[in-house]
């Protein structure tokens, strides 16, 4: 109802030795006791047949018949639209510092002044349990963990038409390659404990790395470029699940350690919260159950506006992101206000060029309206670490 767009596709859990192999029954136990029950085995043979394209060097698989693809930047940003048309005021650049509970109120203390608040809903990502410790000794312990990402060009998409998977551990999902809702290819996510929540550099070694990586797996990506690459630090906790505790006494409610499933899982995760919120605190008001949130489409399996001839000249050609696209991304509501947030809702300065070409003209049409970095070292998500 939102416009978002959702590619049907499939994933296929690779085994690469004989000593992988019996963890897929175990996975496939798991997927059943779950409720998903068209997983199937795969021989070395079925995998060669099904997927020419994947290395013949893997003892057997899992095929997932029922994955799909979404578009990572719209959809958050859709849920908060909605949020806003139901009534929720966001406060950007504002950052928590403090907080007491006082006659069953919060008053919170942030870098512009402070919130009163009945209830708080810590979801704070990485800074869980900094804020956490506002409330009482934090039960868990946030610890950064930073995940490295490869794009290739185009070409790769017309190769890899499927997820191909690690066999996870106990510590992560591991290293994956997957299309995209763009057009590309992408490999990653690393995963790498730091002690900085904000560091999200990447480097030529460890991107090297993933790039020999998806090279083995699919072979003819050898022929393929790279468009850039970049990192995100994703809450760990000492703990393999969420943390997800109610505390009625103190009038908070905690969600935390949400990793990498953290957008897959956003709705569940909601839902269940409003539970908490309904069971241990008070009934929340009606919401509504209609919006009319419509979601600008930057999906490369769908029609783009570049595609329907009214939405003004092309200004990003690797990209095909048209004037009109720009000049949407910075009206309405929560609209872009940096350059980072312009290019996640436009998907401009993102293609092969990276900026080279059509930096100069966004810049123009949109330096009165959105903050730009002020050098290049600042500029977000391109390929100025990438290896040579």
């Amino acid at each position: 109802s939102m416009n978002l767009p959702m590619l049907k596709t499939s994933a296929v859990l690779l085994a690469k030795s004989d000593e992988e192999l019996p963890r897929l029954p175990e996975i496939l136990d798991t997927a059943r006791a779950n409720g998903v029950r068209n997983c199937r085995l795969l021989s070395r043979r079925e995998i060669g047949n099904r997927f020419p394209w994947v290395t013949p060097d893997v003892a057997g698989g899992l095929f997932i018949p029922d994955e799909n693809v979404i578009d990572p930047w719209s959809t958050p940003l859709a849920y908060a639209r909605e949020a806003f048309q139901n009534g929720t005021r966001f406060e950007f650049g504002t950052a928590v510092e403090n907080g007491e509970l006082v006659n069953g109120v919060w008053n919170l203390t942030t870098n512009r002044g402070s919130i009163k608040a009945e209830t708080v809903i810590n979801a704070t990502g990485v800074y869980g349990d900094v804020i956490e410790q506002i409330r009482g000794a934090s039960p868990f312990v946030v610890k950064p963990r930073k995940g490295q990402f490869v794009v290739f060009d185009k070409l790769a998409y017309s190769i890899v038409n499927t997820i191909i998977l690690p066999v996870p551990t106990n510590y992560s999902k591991g290293v994956l390659v997957a299309p995209t809702i763009f057009g590309n290819v992408l490999v990653g996510p690393t995963s790498e404990e730091q002690d900085s929540r904000d560091d999200v550099s990447v480097d030529s070694a460890t991107l090297k790395k993933l790039i020999s990586h998806a090279e083995k797996l699919v072979p003819t990506l050898q022929s393929c470029t790279i468009t850039t690459a970049y990192a995100g630090v994703r809450p760990a906790t000492e703990f393999q699940d969420y943390q997800i505790h109610p505390y009625p006494r103190e009038q908070w409610i905690s969600v935390s350690g949400i990793r990498s499933t953290g957008l897959t899982a956003a709705l569940g995760i909601a839902n269940y919260v409003v539970s908490l919120y309904d069971s241990q605190f008070e009934r929340l008001g009606k919401r509504s159950e209609s919006t009319s949130v419509w979601m600008p489409n930057l999906a490369e399996f769908r029609t783009r506006p570049y595609q329907t001839g009214n939405n003004g000249e092309i200004f990003c050609h690797c990209e095909r992101v048209t004037r009109g696209e720009i000049e949407t991304a910075m009206d309405g509501p929560l609209p872009a206000t940096d350059l980072d947030g312009l290019m996640r809702r436009t998907r401009c300065l993102m293609g092969r060029c990276q900026g080279f070409y059509c930096s100069a003209n966004i810049w123009e049409l949109t330096s009165k309206r959105i903050r730009w970095p002020t050098n290049s070292d600042s500029i977000p998500m391109t390929t100025k670490h990438a290896p040579t």
